[in-house]
């Protein structure tokens, strides 16, 4: 499937020479700073050198004063809370973070709903749990936004519910104390915080009402910034701030959670977002999609080194077991669309098995997407109705989609990207009608392929300053590192070259092209690998000229560092 190639407006030559002379750097390095609208000392400064006091003040949040003093009373009553998160990353690492500080100031209990009997969100099952382990609040984290009826449930049990959430609100809201920045008369000034970040806030708040210590908080911040990571959420503003001081604090303090991942997956430390994405993340997520999420929040609140080790052991054994599952299902899903004799007159794509595994269907939502690009819902069988995870393409608005579709579902929540939803195994003919009218009336053209932005287009001399030799690291590399950490909405820089050879190649583990790439015009040859781009293998082999798009990476093999280019898309020059 041939992807869309966008490069990004480029800036005046006049403010680009401007950042050249003010900061010393390279032309290309001073373009793609202008490309982000990086154009002054003070923001650029910002943004290389991220600052805590960048960020926002807790209390800006609609009803955090309440939430913070409503703590605070119950802890100096000594009183029980009940933590209750999702039981995905987002969810359990909020879990760990809230835990690990309250723990010292009162008596605290966790809950982790299992995917299967309870679902997503809060459960009446949970809400139970706390009234007979006797305690006064139940802070949920993550979910319960939507909790309507349950909530209600809760208070007339005399429990009182906090909740942090992140998802987009329905019209109708709990009525309980809600920190979620995205309420409509919420003023708090950044919008994009994972669930563990509002769950952060509420900590920072509680510790200056309880006239604590709240810079010794940011300790906790390598829970937040793998939430970050994981919760696939904007990498900008305050969600910057918060991912670049985490990883600092993953990378030097090494919990013991984190250090006993590393060793079982076999990956080394230091981590980026990108090694938060396929390392840490698919771990933590495993325990929750084929066993019970409470397994990650032991792990991850472990102070014991042999017991991290131990469940870490645990859990890359029931990853595989997931990569397994998630690699059949993929495989029936796409067996399903290709027998769909109305799939080509669709815009969308929804699936349903009865016997699929309910843990794993939102990653094969993601595999389909690989391959059909399409909002997307993969629906199983659980506990006699449909249920399952959505997920869309670049610029669609899932949650509106789901939201159309509102009466023919029993329950749904997420936000534009992903969501989660259940209904009657009778409706799903007419949801998938719905759900693909809405589709094809509001997609967009552009959306309808993969879109890929490119920074800028170049020749590969242009990576390098003058004097600089183009077998070791250019300077342009260490810049780019020091922009990290990359993710959504903060991507690392994508770069067009036109018109280039491989003047050798080979496939690795028989699915990833590795070559060296020859620029005729400029002399220069640079080693690339395209993961999973073996279907590019004939037009590489063919001789003929292609242009590609790539990211620049370092490769370190004995002990020593080359530049290579990471293949992001290969087309033939037309």
């Amino acid at each position: 499937m041939q992807k869309r190639w966008t490069i990004k407006q480029q800036s005046n030559q006049e403010t680009i020479n401007s950042i050249v002379q003010e900061l010393k750097v390279s032309p290309l390095m001073a373009k793609i700073l202008s490309l982000r609208n990086l154009t002054t000392k003070e923001t650029i400064g910002s943004y290389f050198k991220p600052s805590l006091t960048q960020l926002n003040d807790p209390f800006l949040m609609k009803n955090m004063t309440e939430a913070a003093q409503k703590l605070k009373t119950v802890i100096e009553k000594k009183e029980k809370i009940l933590i209750y998160g999702d039981y995905d990353v987002d969810g359990t690492t909020s879990v760990a973070l809230v835990h690990s500080i309250l723990n010292p100031l009162t008596e605290v209990v966790f809950h982790i709903p299992d995917r299967h009997d309870e679902g997503y969100g809060i459960s009446y099952i949970g809400i139970d749990k706390a009234l007979a382990e006797n305690c006064s609040l139940l802070i949920a984290l993550d979910c319960g936004i939507k909790e309507i009826d349950k909530i209600a449930y809760a208070k007339e049990k005399g429990l009182d519910v906090i909740v942090c959430d992140h998802h987009t609100p329905g019209q109708e809201i709990p009525d309980c104390l809600i920190l979620n920045p995205k309420q409509i008369d919420c003023a708090y000034p950044y919008k994009e915080l994972c669930g563990c970040g509002v769950g952060f806030k509420l900590m920072q708040a509680l510790y200056e009402a309880m006239n604590l210590d709240v810079a010794s908080l940011n300790s906790y911040l390598d829970y937040v910034a793998v939430a970050i990571g994981a919760d696939m959420v904007p990498v900008t503003g305050e969600n910057r701030v918060l991912a670049h001081f985490g990883l600092v604090v993953l990378n030097e303090n090494k919990r013991l959670c984190f250090a006993a991942i590393a060793e079982k997956s076999g990956r080394k430390m230091p981590y980026d977002l990108s090694n938060v994405c396929f390392v840490i993340a698919p771990r933590i997520n495993a325990a929750g999609r084929l066993e019970h999420g409470s397994k990650a929040v032991d792990l991850l609140i472990s102070t014991s080194k042999s017991e991290a080790l131990k469940i870490a052991e645990e859990i890359e054994v029931v990853n595989a077991k997931r990569k397994n599952l998630d690699s059949s299902i993929t495989d029936k899903a796409l067996e399903l669309i290709e027998q769909d004799k109305l799939f080509s007159e669709r815009k969308s794509t929804v699936v349903f098995h009865e016997s699929w595994h309910k843990g794993v269907v939102g990653i094969v939502a993601s595999r389909l997407i690989e391959k059909h690009y399409r909002p997307t819902v993969v629906l199983t069988e659980n506990n006699g109705k449909a249920t399952g995870s959505a997920r869309s393409v670049q610029g669609f608005n899932l949650y509106d989609a789901l939201t159309s579709c509102a009466h023919l579902l029993d329950q749904y929540g997420g936000h534009a990207a992903a969501a989660g939803l259940t209904l009657p195994k009778e409706n799903i003919p007419a949801f998938t009608a719905s759900f693909d009218a809405y589709v094809q009336a509001n997609l967009l053209e552009n959306e309808q392929t993969e879109e890929i932005i490119i920074d800028t287009e170049l020749r590969l001399a242009d990576l390098f300053v003058m004097g600089e030799s183009t077998i070791k690291v250019p300077r342009i590399l260490d810049m780019q590192q020091r922009m990290e950490p990359f993710g959504n909405e903060n991507q690392k820089p994508y770069y067009l070259v036109r018109n280039v050879y491989a003047s050798s190649y080979r496939l690795l583990k028989d699915e990833h092209l590795k070559m060296e790439v020859m620029d005729i015009e400029t002399g220069i040859t640079l080693p690339a690998i395209g993961f999973f781009m073996k279907d590019t293998e004939d037009l590489v082999a063919s001789g003929c000229a292609f242009d590609l798009v790539f990211s620049l990476e370092v490769n370190e093999w004995n002990q020593q560092k080359t530049l290579q280019l990471q293949v992001r898309d290969i087309r033939e020059v037309s």
